[in-house]
């Protein structure tokens, strides 16, 4: 069950009257190598955010299938795409990043991993130019939409989006929501100040203050992904959002049994926060049928 500390937070959010502005991250490309490094640290498998990107990697694991071209938005540190990757090894994943720094670590991790499966690229998530249309079998992101500067930035790429991802691809986009209250900003982003870097708090707070509303997810999902997808949020107020194109995969059972053994492996308040997000998504309408069956 969800702590006491995050039912009243829900509960503010559903009695409050404040409309938190949106604010734009202090950098929009994370370039400054500390920063890159408390991010990157944060994300691995023993880090803060494991549960989160499990959670993730579950869900995108429905959406690919083997043979399929995947183009990651965003990549980052290559944490999220090389978990996704090392269970998928007969799908091919271009991960694109602005920042120079991002993708040097990524290329080091995917080395590390000794991944043949990912290409990395410098790109623009709102000019995929180099894709010709309809030539992606899938499209996935995560926690990356909110460093766009303004809903015009996310209109371009979900209009990139549709224009370069194959009818009944698979798509996952994901990211935070925007948060009625600016207290309910800062108790998320200083749940874990203790098992983080300072550095990573800060940035979580200030990707929490720069997140999208979910009516405006929705209003371009509709305009743009019409027919690929559901959004779906967490139950009750919209921490994250999610934008889901139906089940491709077979439900392959090497896959659900890696994932299994990742979860099997995380501590135990890990496992709590992960079943805490799959219990607040799954209450949202939306299942991770490859964690929890």
């Amino acid at each position: 069950m969800p702590s006491v500390s995050v039912l009243l937070t829900v509960l503010r959010e559903l009695t409050t009257n404040e409309r938190s502005p949106r604010v734009n991250e202090p950098d929009l490309v994370m370039d400054d190598p500390e920063k890159v490094a408390a991010y990157t640290r944060a994300g691995r498998e023993d880090g803060v955010m494991a549960p989160v990107y499990l959670y993730h990697c579950a869900q995108i694991c429905e959406v690919i299938r083997p043979g399929d071209t995947v183009i990651d938005l965003g990549c980052g540190p290559a944490t999220q795409l090389a978990m996704v990757a090392r269970l998928n090894p007969e799908t091919q994943f271009i991960g694109l990043d602005l920042s120079r720094e991002m993708l040097q670590r990524a290329q080091s991790h995917v080395e590390e991993q000794d991944l043949n499966n990912v290409e990395l690229r410098q790109a623009d998530i709102t000019d995929l130019a180099f894709l010709q249309e309809n030539s992606v079998e899938a499209v996935i992101s995560t926690m990356v939409l909110h460093h766009l500067p303004n809903v015009d930035a996310l209109g371009k790429t979900f209009a990139e989006i549709g224009r370069v991802l194959k009818p009944y691809g698979g798509l996952y986009l994901v990211d935070f929501g925007h948060l009625r209250s600016e207290k309910s900003i800062n108790y998320f982003a200083y749940q874990y100040v203790d098992r983080q870097p300072e550095l990573f708090t800060l940035d979580y707070l200030y990707s929490l203050r720069a997140a999208f509303q979910r009516d405006e997810f929705k209003r371009l999902a509709e305009k743009y992904l019409s027919g690929h997808t559901r959004i779906y949020s967490t139950f009750l107020m919209p921490f994250m959002v999610a934008i889901k194109s139906p089940p491709r995969a077979n439900g392959d059972p090497q896959v659900r049994e890696r994932l299994a053994h990742i979860k099997s492996r995380l501590p135990d308040y890990h496992k709590t926060d992960l079943l805490d997000l799959c219990t607040f998504f799954r209450l949202g309408g939306l299942k991770s049928a490859l964690l929890f069956p």
